[in-house]
């Protein structure tokens, strides 16, 4: 372990031992990995989503920890699930018929205008995240905020690692493009 964080070896263990049925491996398991895959499903499909995404992600690995091969890490192959949860979730919601409201334009307005100026940094900063195409999202989160290396981004979003890191790189281009136009216009607020 280092700093309080299962190391991937250990991890992977842990998978293969709660495959052939040992409760303590599996208590193990979860707890190594349930807080990074919330953070990631929290990116990826919202804070309020990623308390039932993290618990689908961990059902459908329990049912394939039997056959789980250890090709890659178990970390590694967690995420992967919870990317195919996150986007499973998200076709459910797009095909799913919407009821149609009226919205109180003004109240939302000040509203948005209250929570923009007193957002911390860190709320403001999950917003700009939440901003990014999925595939830039999925890159940036999975490099920056629970630290994958490249390859494992690249398992996990089953593509190219060249294409991770383009995706990353744009990503930041995003963000940092985002943050300065955030800055303008709370200067701009102020001012007025």
């Amino acid at each position: 372990m280092r700093d309080g964080v299962a190391d991937d070896d250990q991890v992977t263990r842990w998978a293969k031992e709660a495959g052939r049925g040992d409760p303590q491996a599996a208590t193990a398991f979860i707890r190594a990995l349930q807080d990074q895959v919330w953070r990631f499903l929290s990116h990826l499909a919202g804070p309020g989503e990623a308390d039932d995404l993290t618990q689908e992600t961990f059902l459908r690995a329990f049912r394939n920890l039997p056959g789980f091969a250890g090709r890659s890490s178990a970390r590694t192959w967690v995420f992967t699930i919870a990317r195919r949860v996150a986007v499973d979730h998200v076709r459910t919601a797009v095909a799913r018929p919407r009821i149609a409201s009226v919205p109180d334009w003004q109240t939302a307005a000040e509203s948005a205008g209250a929570i923009a100026a007193g957002a911390d940094e860190g709320v403001t900063l999950h917003q700009l995240i939440a901003g990014l195409t999925r595939e830039r999202r999925e890159a940036f989160v999975a490099t920056h905020v629970l630290g994958l290396s490249y390859a494992e981004a690249a398992d996990v979003c089953q593509c190219p690692i060249g294409t991770i890191r383009s995706r990353v790189a744009r990503a930041r281009e995003d963000l940092v493009a985002a943050w300065q136009a955030e800055g303008d216009q709370s200067r701009t607020r102020r001012t007025s």
